[in-house]
């Protein structure tokens, strides 16, 4: 697909001002990625940004325009962001070509939270904000890691609006289509920034895509954590209908909160277009409240404790 004489301005940084690269070593691997701390104190909790499949880390941290980078947006706010480059992208693509199961990476994605806290203040704990394939890495983390206080997605459901197989005979400049929608979504520079985050997919990454259905069935009452949906108003890859929205619902039946929400204005890759702003704030704000309501739960507790107390 032809592109907009308009998008032939290049950026001229890698990553914004504040965020700095880092490595970080788990389960023997050495992971890439961005990271971006508040300036003025600790943080008040940490967001860990994953990526999508074909993505890296820096697609949280748009180039095209200063508005678009959630790790710029959350320091400002008071979290520490964390973009990760997921296992077999960045700097550990060498080491494993082939890639890992979703399994494998929320093995080594958990390993990497407990490294980094080590080593990094990370406020009142993790936070999960999630696109795409990394959505569905961010699910089975949260499926099988206690501790994580929240996850945001957005570009993942759980029945496919177009069939691994069908997806395999796309025309590539439909696929395009699929991952973009209308280029008039998206500022100009977005897609000459985007060449530097396009990664090859891994294989044995692509081989489970057929099988995430199935796989969301058995992790879905698992997630006991709240937990925010979004899809673009331009989403064609996955099914979002009310239908097909109540029938994802009833099955994350032990989720605390649970919000789907739709992004007006957006394509797939929500944190590159125009909506990143928007839809970044919107979840900030979601983790904000889901830290303020742990925070009430606490103080209630304590409260009764010391009733208790007293009592005696």
């Amino acid at each position: 697909m032809s592109v907009s004489r308009t998008d032939r301005k290049a950026p001229s940084q890698s990553h914004s001002a504040g965020v700095r690269p880092l490595l970080l070593k788990s389960a023997g691997l050495t992971l890439s990625g961005l990271l971006a701390e508040p300036a003025d104190g600790p943080p008040r909790a940490t967001v860990v940004a994953v990526h999508g499949g074909g993505m890296r880390a820096g697609y949280f941290d748009g180039q095209a325009d200063a508005d678009l980078s959630l790790l710029t947006l959350g320091a400002r706010l008071g979290f520490t962001v964390l973009a990760l480059d997921r296992p077999g992208y960045g700097r550990s693509a060498a080491q494993i070509p082939d890639g890992l199961t979703l399994e494998e990476q929320s093995d080594v994605l958990s390993a990497a939270l407990e490294t980094f806290a080590d080593h990094h203040p990370v406020g009142r704990g993790f936070l999960l904000l999630a696109h795409s394939y990394g959505g569905k890495l961010a699910l089975t983390t949260v499926a099988r890691t206690p501790g994580l206080l929240a996850l945001d997605a957005s570009g993942v459901g759980h029945r496919y609006g177009i069939e691994p197989a069908d997806r395999q005979r796309l025309r590539r400049h439909l696929e395009w289509e699929h991952n973009w929608g209308p280029l008039g979504l998206y500022p100009p520079g977005t897609f000459r920034a985007a060449e530097a985050l396009v990664a090859p997919i891994p294989a044995r990454e692509a081989a489970e895509v057929p099988l995430w259905p199935q796989m969301f069935e058995e992790l879905a009452p698992r997630i006991g954590i709240p937990l925010r949906l979004t899809f673009a108003e331009h989403e064609t890859w996955w099914r979002h209908e009310e239908p097909d929205i109540a029938e994802m619902t009833s099955r994350l039946t032990q989720a605390p909160v649970l919000r789907v929400e739709r992004q007006p204005g957006a394509g797939h890759n929500i944190s590159l277009g125009q909506a990143a702003r928007s839809y970044h704030l919107r979840a900030l704000a979601f983790f904000e409240e889901c830290l303020q309501s742990a925070e009430d739960d606490s103080a209630a507790v304590r409260l009764r404790g010391a009733r208790g107390t007293f009592a005696a």
